[in-house]
Parts: structure tokens; C-alpha cells; sequence
């Protein structure tokens, strides 16, 4: 009998096209909305490195002016001094350490083809391949020799190399960055975190889906006095040059640990604690402020990566959807009205009221799968159009298809809800009166 009435539902939807267009329609924008929107904020907001990152900490030391603070203020920079991140690379603390601050650099060719172009990257340790689990297709991360020398060594981006060396594996070869020759010792494979955390792991200028496109030691990058790409806050003042910038408390560096497991946050925390009660005592910090330590998941809400404006985009989503369901409601009884002498005849015939409500609820069914299936290839063609407009931003490959699929069910289920009404209209019409007018 289901088989009977689905057939019957799917042949319904010829009957008036009009109407059934505007239903499949509604339903579809609908889900649409709701699915776009919400895979737009589970890339935002999602874990980027799950596998460990409770293990992985930025520490919040707070060495800001005196002026205006008051006791129990949380630190007012999520930023470092070179004076700490130094003192930090050299503690030994935690399993694994990096500093890291943005860089820009002018990029020069051998290509003829290719004019110079500036490049956007980060100075860290070689630590930080390691730390963020990065993905290689030649090569490797320097090592920490080429730290502690400070060597002119560079990893490329898999598009920068590509844009410099086309397919051939660069590696060994020399590029000119900054106005110096460094040596390729690596290039990245495709980096599959949240793109917002490309940002977030030290360089914060750029757009949602930028990506870093190439990697020198942070020794190398102070050694020749690379400029700082993004934003910097100084207290007092500071000497001129980028070695008085050096030994100011401008902060301007972002520091990581990581450590064995997760239970040794403690033991972390208090050795950070211990560091800067002894830089109080040698008066290089000047407010007694709690020191922080954030895992990546807190450090993505410190930094408020996923803004209130975002979960208002959220709900005003379900909102359209409900929306879209209630305009579905007046649709069907529009639908169901125009279809009552055919009703009338039925239940003159002998079908009961049970039998008149499984028909209708079924076609009713029908039109939410028909608007589901379309809603959600509106949404991989919406999450597709907005990839292209953001390069290399793909975000059907993050979408969570549990929660698609969830959100298709929950049509499907919306249309039902949505047709009761109708679906019980329809089995209130008297066969002696339809039967009379006709």
C-alpha cells in the first residue's frame, strides 16, 4: 500500500506544477540556507588538529604598563616580547617549543616569465612541523642546527612552488627572498586544517583562507632583521633599529608548547607562573596579572574565531527554514483545497479517513524529499560558488555529512509536520457535499 500511494504522491506532482515548483522551491532555499550556513561555521569553529590539540598551549604572559591596570586583569596582549619567547626556546619546557611571527617577503624569480612578486609567510623553529603534524610532498623541515646557526634555509608552499618550479621537486635549489638566497629544504603537501588557523599560528593579516607560502627559521628571520607582518603594541619606549626592537617589550611574537599529554598542562602552567615571578623580580614585568595557558580549542574561542555575528548567522539559518516551512503550510493547503471533490468521491467510494490522511501525508513526503534532494544540491552549488570566490578555501571537503544528512532528514521531517495540517483539512470534507456540488 506505501508503494500504492507513494507512486500516487510522485504522479500528485504533475497534477499542478505551479504549485508543487513553488513548494520543491521553498523547501529547497530552505535547506539550502541552513546547510551552507552551518558548514560555513563548523570550518570556523572546528577542531583543526584534533589528534593533539589538548596537548598544544599558547602561554599568555602579561607585560604591559602599569597605567590602568587593575588587580585580577587578564593579560592584555595575546602576543610576546623576544625577550620572553627567547627565554622560552631555551627553558626546555614541554616536549616541544616554537616562537613564530609573520613575515613578508619580495620574492625574485630565476624565471624570466615571472616578474618579482612579495610573499606572505612565518619565521618559526623547526620544532613547528612537527608540533602542527605539517604534511610534506619533498623534503623536509630544516633541523635544529639550522636553528641554533641561523641558516639561510626555506620551505615553500606546495602552490608557491609550483608558481616558482612548476612540477619539478625544488628541493636543493636556491631562491632569492628578501633580498638573500636561501636553500629549499622542503616543500608542503596540502595542509588539511581549518583554514582559519593558517591565520592563527602566527601570521593574523590575510583573508579567511590564506595560506602561508613559505617558512624560514625565526633565528634566520631576526638575523636579517625581517620586519614583523601584522600588528605589534609597544609600552615605553623603544630604541631605535630593529635591535632596540629586539630588546623592548614590544610583543609581537606568538609562542607554542607542546607537551607529552595532556595532564602535564599543570606542571606547565607552574613553570610558567615561576617565570614570570622571576622576571617581576627583575623588573622586567610590571603588573601582577594571572599568566595564562590556552589549548586550541580555547585559544580559537580567546580570539573569538567564531563570533556572536556567526551564531547569529546560525539561527537567523533555522529561522529562514522555518520560515520557508510555514510559507510550505499555506502551499499544501492551497494544494489539498482545489483536490477536495476528488476527496469527496474517494470516501463515497469507501475509503476511510486513515486511508485519505496516509495518501496525503505520503504526497506530502514526497515533496519534501523532491525539495531536500534539491536543497542540498542548492547548497553544494552555493558552498561551491563561494570556494571559487575565496581560492583555495574548499569547503565541501569540510563539510560534516552527518550533519547534512541530519539536516536533509530534518526537511523530509518539516515537510511532514508541515503537511498535518493540510493532510487533516483534506479528511474533513463531507462526501454528500462534494458529491452535491458536483
Amino acid at each position: 500500500m506505501f508503494q500504492y500511494y507513494f507512486l500516487l504522491g510522485v504522479r500528485s506532482l504533475r497534477r499542478n506544477p505551479a504549485l508543487t515548483a513553488l513548494m520543491v522551491l521553498t523547501l529547497a532555499v530552505g535547506v539550502a540556507a541552513s546547510i551552507a550556513t552551518l558548514t560555513i561555521l563548523h570550518v570556523m569553529s572546528g577542531d583543526p588538529i584534533p589528534q593533539k590539540s589538548n596537548r598544544l598551549f599558547v602561554p599568555l604572559i602579561d607585560n604591559g604598563p602599569t597605567e590602568g591596570y587593575a588587580p585580577g586583569d587578564k593579560p592584555n596582549d595575546n602576543q610576546m616580547s623576544y625577550p620572553d619567547a627567547v627565554n622560552l626556546l631555551n627553558s626546555q619546557a614541554g616536549e616541544r617549543r616554537t616562537a613564530i611571527y609573520g613575515i613578508a617577503l619580495a620574492i625574485e624569480p630565476e624565471r624570466k616569465d615571472i616578474g618579482a612578486f612579495t610573499a606572505q609567510g612565518l619565521a618559526p623553529t623547526s620544532d613547528f612541523f612537527n608540533m602542527f603534524d605539517v604534511p610534506f610532498l619533498h623534503g623536509q623541515g630544516w633541523s635544529p642546527a639550522d636553528d641554533r646557526n641561523a641558516a639561510d634555509v626555506i620551505v615553500l608552499s606546495r602552490k608557491l612552488a609550483a608558481k616558482l618550479y612548476g612540477d619539478a621537486d625544488p628541493v636543493g635549489k636556491r631562491v632569492t627572498a628578501g633580498g638573500f638566497q636561501f636553500q629549499i629544504v622542503g616543500v608542503l603537501d596540502t595542509w588539511n586544517v581549518v583554514p582559519r588557523f593558517h591565520r592563527i599560528i602566527g601570521n593574523d593579516e590575510g583573508a579567511f583562507d590564506d595560506e602561508d607560502e613559505m617558512y624560514i627559521p625565526f633565528a634566520t628571520a631576526i638575523r636579517h632583521e625581517f620586519q614583523r607582518n601584522g600588528s605589534t603594541s609597544c609600552t615605553g619606549d623603544t630604541a631605535p633599529g630593529f635591535q632596540g626592537f629586539l630588546k623592548s617589550e614590544c610583543t609581537w611574537i606568538q609562542f607554542w608548547f607542546e607537551t607529552r599529554s595532556a595532564g602535564d598542562r599543570a606542571e606547565l602552567q607552574s613553570f610558567l607562573d615561576s617565570y614570570a615571578t622571576e622576571q617581576r623580580k627583575l623588573g622586567r614585568l610590571k603588573r601582577a596579572a594571572p599568566n595564562a595557558l590556552y589549548d586550541v580549542r580555547e585559544w580559537l574561542d580567546h580570539l573569538k574565531v567564531v563570533g556572536n555575528d556567526s551564531k547569529l548567522s546560525a539561527w537567523l539559518a533555522f529561522g529562514f527554514l522555518v520560515l520557508c516551512l510555514v510559507n510550505t503550510i499555506g502551499l499544501l493547503l492551497a494544494k489539498f483545497s482545489v483536490r477536495a471533490p476528488e476527496v469527496g468521491v474517494r470516501r463515497a467510494l469507501g475509503a476511510s479517513r486513515r486511508e485519505i490522511f496516509t495518501q496525503f501525508l505520503i504526497e506530502t513526503t514526497v515533496v519534501g524529499l523532491v525539495g531536500g534532494a534539491l536543497g542540498l544540491l542548492l547548497a553544494f552549488g552555493a558552498l561551491a560558488l563561494i570556494a571559487m570566490q575565496s581560492k583555495a578555501l574548499t569547503l565541501v571537503a569540510h563539510m560534516d555529512w552527518i550533519m547534512m544528512l541530519t539536516t536533509f532528514a530534518m526537511a523530509v521531517a518539516s515537510a511532514v509536520l508541515a503537511g498535518l495540517l493540510p493532510t487533516w483539512r483534506a479528511c474533513q470534507v463531507t462526501p454528500a457535499l462534494q458529491l452535491k456540488s458536483q
